[in-house]
């Protein structure tokens, strides 16, 4: 794509861009529920949202961007910058390390090496981190992981019930990982209450605009783009955007990152959010999933909006700076 100087053009471009991408995708009915999650396989699979928002706060939506659908693993990512924020890098790094591991997402599989969880993008590694979220009850860490999302959301995050109660009773193979982190030392009690916790966090209801201003936020280095505020340290948002990269879209992170090029985290409720460094967050909504557990509409779009307008990280010409 030729260089684009006018800001206000560019924005103009990218949301002509946008709602072609979604017209051409729209019929795209590849891909299946998340199934293995009864209420994830009562959705709408045909619901689909594309939404931008800039580090200086200007918004590109299309589709079905008021559309609420539960966050699920992108939950992982801020999760992460709260136990890097709470205890520090060497703390989590005791619990959770930062290298890809090639396998699913929701393998019962640890580094031994280490006797840590591989990275905190995988179930293992979530779980881990979720058991650092301080609080004499399950009630008290609630309200800090709310209280989280409410920094990056601007409002009072909601739970989806019913999808809390579906997570809570087709967990097992989580609750598998959760007593092998406690047998080897990773978690060290309240096993049941983590996992409760780690449950509620998958639960809790986004929209695609919602997903953009926390990309947005994060590629800011952790300023809100529409507020202003700092929701996270500068340095917790690199070492969010790093783990995103190499980790974010489950086992198919390296191939995403060859050919996208973009921070990303995916969650099987649908959702990708996208974080281009210094220019903003990118989130597409679409519940089909491929095998690996990310949406197939929403691997589409990233693919082209990244080709169309050089967001590969690596790209030599980019043309999207700072005041976007």
């Amino acid at each position: 794509m030729a260089e684009i100087h006018d800001h206000q053009r560019a924005a103009e471009w990218f949301k002509h861009v946008c709602r072609d991408v979604h017209g051409r995708l729209d019929g795209l009915d590849e891909g299946a529920l998340a199934s293995y999650i009864p209420e994830l396989a009562r959705v709408d699979p045909d619901h689909f949202a594309i939404a931008a928002m800039t580090v200086a706060g200007r918004s590109a939506n299309e589709g079905d961007c008021d559309q609420t659908f539960t966050i699920q693993s992108i939950s992982k990512l801020l999760m992460y910058g709260l136990a890097l924020e709470t205890h520090g890098r060497d703390e989590v790094l005791k619990r959770a390390g930062v290298a890809p591991t090639g396998d699913p997402f929701n393998s019962i599989k640890l580094d031994e090496a280490h006797r840590r969880a591989p990275n905190p993008m995988v179930n293992s590694g979530a779980i881990a981190i979720a058991s650092m979220v301080e609080g004499d009850d399950l009630a008290a860490r609630r309200e800090v992981v709310l209280a989280l999302f409410e920094r990056y959301l601007g409002r009072r995050p909601e739970v989806d019930e019913a999808v809390l109660a579906s997570e809570t009773v087709a967990g097992n193979r989580n609750r598998a990982i959760g007593y092998l982190l406690l047998n080897e030392g990773i978690i060290t009690d309240r096993v049941e209450e983590t996992l409760d916790l780690y449950f509620m966090q998958c639960s809790i209801l986004v929209t695609a605009v919602d997903l953009a201003v926390i990309g947005a936020a994060i590629a800011n280095h952790g300023v809100h783009p529409m507020t202003g505020q700092q929701v996270v340290a500068p340095q917790v948002s690199r070492d969010m955007l790093t783990v995103a990269l190499t980790c974010g879209m489950y086992d198919y992170a390296g191939e995403w990152a060859y050919t996208v090029g973009i921070p990303a985290k995916s969650g099987v409720g649908g959702g990708i959010v996208g974080m281009i460094p210094d220019v903003g967050g990118i989130a597409v909504y679409s519940p089909r999933l491929d095998a690996h557990g990310n949406s197939v509409r929403g691997i589409r779009v990233f693919e082209e909006l990244s080709e169309e307008f050089d967001l590969h990280v690596f790209d030599a010409d980019r043309p999207w700076r700072r005041n976007t």
